[in-house]
């Protein structure tokens, strides 16, 4: 048995498949990676699983726009389809699992025309345009959220839930706070701003620093290149990007400040961690964070604030810190529909 993953772009479009990976490995199903040549996937994908075989691919950005570019990028996919059919060929998996993201609509095609079946991955509420043509191709289509089976057809697609990486859930607090140099007697703040990092959530942390360290010691995830040296601040401890140091300072961690992400979100929800979310605006998405936001704020996991607001965020973490037990309560009453083993028996079933 062999899989081939595909998905890339941002860590949300990986964090899936990472799950599934070392699953698929203790039954000795050999797995393979498709993605792009220079995207955060190759580095994810080789650094911490060097025994899988990555194979990257040409890719062109998907616009919802008229743009010039539409049509160098045009040519991009179709280059994208010719390198997927050699590398399907050559590998011959016996099914695709894909998370989305532009480089996956090349090998998703690929795959039809090779009729190998494909199974792909929504975490958001609505479907992005790369899942969207890639439902076209595919045999089945999982999601996060009950609501996304609105959008999606009905005999094509199954509500699974989120799917959390065994290893988040294994921090320990003794390596957290050797990690930061933190104590263990004052509260914790986490603050990340997705793949690339917020300039705009990195600012407004910084500026208003001096009240926030009254409260808490705060780890501060910048992204990559937007650590500011200048600060040297005792509780206060930044890093670029994290990556098996992630689970124990999440094991630290109290509160979270982030965007809105569906997968990182429900990681927070899953280790039962209280989050002010910050979703992108409409003029830098679709508008997925928000809808994901809003749900989370429903459901009463989450405080959210909109990024015009962004000078309110010692208020609304304020409001957050009262009503955290509360928040938790709520955590509590939500359990992951799937582990990665579930999903890979699902995943084994539905392309039989």
């Amino acid at each position: 048995m062999k899989i081939a993953f595909t998905g890339g772009g941002t860590v949300g479009h990986v964090a899936v498949n990472m799950a599934l990976i070392p699953e698929a490995q203790t039954r000795e199903i050999d797995c393979v990676y498709i993605g792009s040549k220079k995207g955060i996937e190759r580095e994810m994908i080789e650094s911490q699983f060097p025994d899988v075989r990555y194979h990257a691919i040409s890719s062109g950005k998907l616009r919802r726009y008229l743009s010039v570019e539409n049509a160098k990028d045009i040519l991009k996919v179709q280059k994208g389809v010719l390198d997927a059919l050699a590398i399907l060929k050559k590998e011959k998996p016996d099914l695709i699992f894909s998370k989305g993201g532009f480089v996956t609509v090349p090998v998703v095609i690929a795959a039809k025309i090779l009729n190998i079946k494909t199974i792909i991955h929504e975490s958001d509420v609505t479907p992005g345009l790369a899942n969207k043509i890639a439902l076209k191709f595919a045999t089945k289509l999982y999601t996060t959220f009950k609501e996304t089976l609105n959008y999606v057809p009905a005999s094509k697609a199954d509500y699974i839930g989120s799917i959390i990486r065994a290893d988040l859930l294994t921090g320990q607090q003794s390596e957290g706070y050797e990690l930061t140099g933190f104590s263990a007697g004052k509260k914790v703040m986490m603050v990340m701003g997705g793949s690339l990092g917020s300039k705009v959530i990195n600012e407004a942390i910084r500026k208003n620093l001096p009240t926030l360290l009254e409260d808490y010691q705060i780890i501060h995830i910048t992204g990559k290149g937007l650590k500011d040296e200048s600060i040297n601040q005792a509780g206060y401890k930044q890093f670029e990007f994290v990556k098996a140091e992630l689970p124990h300072l999440y094991a630290v961690t109290d509160v979270i400040v982030s965007r809105a992400g569906a997968n990182a979100i429900f990681e927070f929800l899953a280790l039962k961690k209280p989050m002010l979310l910050i979703p992108l605006g409409l003029d830098q998405s679709r508008g997925d964070q928000i809808e994901n936001a809003k749900l989370f704020n429903k459901a009463g996991y989450a405080e959210v604030l909109e990024e015009a607001h962004i000078d309110q965020l010692p208020e609304v973490l304020n409001r957050l810190e009262a009503r955290s037990s509360e928040v938790i309560t709520a955590m509590s009453r939500m359990d992951i529909s799937y582990t990665a083993a579930t999903l890979l028996d699902k995943i084994l079933k539905d392309i039989r």
